[in-house]
């Protein structure tokens, strides 16, 4: 199991000590914009991320298109992956839908984006920040009324080229020569992840950061 042990609980029954362990459950968001359409641009690295790392622990993948909770969803046992169908602008609409219906708070979030503030294929992992201009991660903190929740950070800046409309950008497929390097990054995003359910936050920033 993935989740955090929140506690132990133990107590005498009929002679017999009975051992009650509480997992933490644990919300993964990946971001991105829905439709075929956007499913290859750079502004859908995040959701790209959570289906292949949900393809690789289920054996069978089955996503709920939740209207409800205006997201996508897929369930194991201690963890709840989401993909919001609300455009990548109003994450945080389907994102404070999800928190409330599964009564998670926000430090039991984590987020998959793409940052444009990292050079292509460098991944960092961090607990609250400000957004640095992603208007998804924007709209969760302002739907959330906090900052304190972990975003993987997925770098998409291009090493030869200025970026004159960021915009445009962001809704563009990655360039051939780009391709192993974002292959590369989303196994080692999975890695991240691996590492943030099982060893903690600490332990995925010495990693990666």
């Amino acid at each position: 199991l993935h989740a955090v042990i929140s506690w132990v609980a133990i107590f005498k029954d009929s002679g017999f000590l009975v051992f009650v362990i509480i997992f933490l459950m644990k919300l993964i968001v990946g971001l991105g914009n829905p439709g075929q359409k956007y499913a290859q641009v750079r502004h859908n690295l995040g959701f790209r991320v959570v289906d292949e790392y949900v393809s690789s622990i289920m054996y069978q993948v089955l996503w709920e298109d939740n209207k409800k909770l205006k997201s996508q969803v897929a369930k194991t046992n201690d963890l709840i992956f989401a993909k919001p169908q609300t455009y990548m602008n109003n994450s945080g609409m389907a994102i404070k839908l999800l928190t409330t219906y599964y009564k998670l708070p926000a430090t039991d979030l984590i987020v998959i984006h793409d940052e444009m503030d990292l050079p292509l294929g460098k991944i960092k992992v961090r607990l609250g920040g400000a957004a640095a201009g992603h208007h998804g991660v924007e709209s969760i903190i302002k739907a959330l009324g906090t900052d304190q929740f972990i975003r993987v950070r997925l770098g998409i800046e291009p090493s030869e080229v200025f970026i004159r409309q960021p915009e445009k950008f962001v809704l563009e497929p990655f360039i051939p020569k780009e391709k192993p390097q974002v292959k590369h990054m989303i196994k080692q995003a999975i890695k991240a992840l691996e590492i943030l359910l099982n060893k903690g936050l600490g332990s995925a920033q010495n990693q990666y950061n």
